[in-house]
């Protein structure tokens, strides 16, 4: 099964790619959603974040971990912030690499699986899990107007985007780079493009998997 990390900035068109992929019969896992399981009540990495963190963020009936005050005191500094990922991120690499284990084994294995990711650059670790990164870019300006109708404040995209990683380091991170500065229908033909370049080929895997 031939896995690809989909990377993209706020409002690149990210989202939009990954439901073309699965329209063309991959399999879609959003790295999000996963980082949400790792820390529901009772995981062994919820525990550890509240024993790194503070015992009282945890809900006392439910186990629920308080996530607004866990960002508050996580993100107080560099140092804690480091501290976090350091529990979290080996969870997340496991849940992950479990998941496309489950997803190759099962009766309807897809040829292809799409793993949408937030933040490229926090994911280094999991390299060794995808085939191929595939970024979807677009110019700054048309992401700030989409991002804006669709109901975002400009300001909060502007701290948004100065907290992901740069179009460039982005680019330079990529295997493949889409360019979305056309049409939707533009964009869909591109990912048409390399699903058909991909499937003629045989899906290679990445040497050294």
């Amino acid at each position: 099964m031939y896995v690809v990390f989909l990377a993209g900035g706020i409002a690149s068109g990210k989202s939009t790619v990954a439901h073309e992929l699965e329209l063309a019969g991959a399999r879609r896992i959003d790295l999000d959603q996963l980082s949400r399981q790792v820390l529901e009540p009772g995981t062994p990495t919820t525990l550890a974040v509240a024993d790194a963190f503070g015992r009282d963020l945890l809900d006392p009936t439910t186990g629920m971990l308080n996530r607004g005050l866990l960002a508050r005191r996580a993100f107080a500094s560099p140092e804690a912030a480091a501290q976090l990922e350091a529990i979290e991120l080996p969870a997340i690499t496991q849940l992950l690499a479990n998941t496309l284990d489950e997803a190759a084994h099962d009766g309807n294995a897809p040829a292809c699986c799409v793993v949408e990711v937030p933040l490229l650059d926090r994911v280094q670790d999991m390299d060794q899990l995808a085939d191929e990164v595939v970024v979807v870019c677009a110019p700054m300006a048309e992401r700030r107007v989409r991002a804006i109708a669709r109901g975002m404040d400009g300001n909060d995209f502007d701290a948004r985007v100065a907290n992901q990683p740069s179009d460039e380091w982005l680019r330079a991170h990529a295997d493949t780079i889409l360019e979305n500065d056309g049409t939707a229908e533009e964009l869909s033909s591109l990912v048409r493009c390399w699903w058909a370049s991909r499937e003629a080929a045989g899906w290679p895997a990445r040497k050294g998997k």
